[in-house]
């Protein structure tokens, strides 16, 4: 099933008892947050999304924890499960290894044009829901119920958006999830950070001797939208062709107002505006997804022209903090999706996992099937070497029977199985802009471990360990009696 709009999204959760209405007055202020959070954090089976219609000063509902679970998250990319995104894209995506350098170059070509090929891309109409209220004149972003989520925030944030701009030289369109700090009724700081696509544009306009750089804030749309905002695609491909094919039908498209962009016609609200390339605005601290306060630091402002949206909006939002928290869901659908991709570049590779609390760029845990010398640490380099997984800051490498998702199990095979003179490789490089536990700014040491078996060939001649294991007849004389035995 796929959802044109948020709304549909909502109707769907509410008729699978998955969607909470709360009717009684909140506060946009802290008071969100805390539900949010509790209801999240709580039994499973009260785990529900939250649509809070009273908030305290405006007539504009917010909906938070849409994407908080996996039957929620899935259900917004259109599978029964998670897992089944890495299936799709498998089939999508042709796994066997190329022969030859000029075949595996070639390979990664069709990887950046693979979901092109699908004929799912984004298409225009002349008119959408989003601009069925157009404010031009005087736009002010005190009419929207931005959240101040956590006690030391410097103010509001608006959390679970896509931010559209396109390169200024190239003209493709990236989409991110950048969030916002609201300085004033027509002023946003915009908190992309140097290794993200939005940045990557603020140079390309800079280098071009511009002055300004088209931007728009969507809130909402359908789901599978919103979420591929948070994609770490390549530079070359468009977020919304991977919700178009998520979805099994393109993203339609109208032209924003005020700018020279175009937006989701389906969504909630718009906020078009440009970012000013010769102003920055101090932003933050904020609540983040680390769990920590990101600092203050200055970032470039957004300068609002125009507010569209529905008659009768919905603003959506998502609350991050201590770990874990919706977006560890929203990361793990990440995850299941991007290993066909990932095991295009390293074949060898089996699986992995990036926990919750490694808030995705801290731990990547990953199995695999040794077959030489060194062999984990090249998985190691080849990963550091692979998009946004350069910010991975330890890699842990455990043999191809080893579950990666069960934590327990990596950890007995990690402390059980590294000789931590000869099994841990530190390696220097670029780090998160989060990361905080580094001296030096965005670049720093970061640390894989290899915590296979080790063989001879490896320099163990020991002879390693058999892992107790009962045999295959008596597991299957006792599933016999199982039932007699009434346990």
């Amino acid at each position: 099933m796929s959802f044109n709009n948020l709304g549909e999204f909502l109707r769907h959760l509410e008729q699978s008892g998955d969607l909470a209405r709360i009717n009684a007055s909140v506060s946009r202020d802290l008071e969100i947050t805390e539900i949010s959070d509790r209801v999240f954090k709580g039994p499973q089976d009260r785990n529900r999304a939250l649509l809070f219609e009273s908030v305290e000063g405006f007539s504009i509902p917010v909906a938070t924890n849409l994407f908080g679970s996996e039957a929620r998250m899935s259900a917004a990319l259109g599978v029964e499960n998670l897992e089944q995104l890495n299936h799709r894209m498998a089939h999508l995506v042709d796994l066997k290894l190329p022969r030859g350098m000029r075949a595996f170059l070639a390979r990664g070509m069709d990887l950046v044009n693979v979901l092109r090929s699908v004929g799912l891309g984004p298409t225009k109409v002349r008119s959408g829901p989003c601009q069925q209220v157009v404010i031009g004149q005087s736009p002010d972003l005190n009419m929207l119920p931005v959240l101040k989520c956590w006690p030391k925030d410097a103010g509001r944030f608006i959390t679970l958006m896509q931010v559209i701009t396109r390169d200024p030289v190239s003209g493709t369109r990236n989409v991110g999830m950048y969030r916002l700090q609201v300085l004033d009724k027509d002023r946003l700081a915009m908190h992309w950070q140097i290794h993200k696509g939005g940045a990557e544009h603020e140079r390309r306009a800079r280098e071009a001797g511009q002055d300004r750089l088209p931007a728009a804030v969507v809130l909402g749309g359908d789901p599978a939208s919103m979420w591929a905002a948070s994609a770490p695609l390549p530079p070359e491909v468009d977020e919304y062709l991977l919700a178009g094919w998520l979805r099994k039908k393109p993203v339609e498209f109208v032209d924003c107002v005020s700018q020279p962009l175009e937006v989701p016609a389906e969504a909630e609200i718009v906020v078009e505006g440009y970012v000013d390339l010769n102003e920055r605005a101090i932003e933050g601290p904020f609540g983040d997804h680390t769990g920590y306060y990101t600092p203050a630091e200055p970032f470039p402002v957004f300068h609002v022209t125009a507010i569209t949206h529905r008659r009768s909006p919905i603003f959506p939002a998502t609350i991050v903090g201590v770990p874990p928290m919706e977006d560890a869901i929203m990361g793990k659908a990440t995850e299941r999706l991007f290993l066909p991709l990932l095991r295009i570049m390293l074949p060898e590779i089996l699986d992995y996992h990036m926990p919750p609390a490694g808030v995705f760029h801290n731990l990547v845990i990953v199995k695999m099937k040794k077959r030489y010398p060194g062999h984990a640490q090249k998985v190691m380099h080849g990963i550091w070497g692979l998009g946004l997984l350069m910010l991975a800051k330890a890699i842990v490498v455990v043999d191809d029977w080893v579950d990666v998702h069960n934590l327990s199990q990596v950890a007995w095979q990690v402390l059980g199985n590294v000789d931590w003179d000869k099994d841990v490789l530190v390696a220097h490089g670029p780090l998160d802009h989060l990361d905080h536990a580094s001296a030096r700014k965005l670049f720093g040491a970061k640390i894989g471990v290899d915590a296979t078996a080790k063989r001879p060939e490896d320099g163990y001649d020991r002879g390693w360990p058999e892992v107790v294991a009962m045999t295959r007849d008596i597991i299957e004389r006792v599933d016999a009696k199982w039932k007699e035995l009434g346990l």
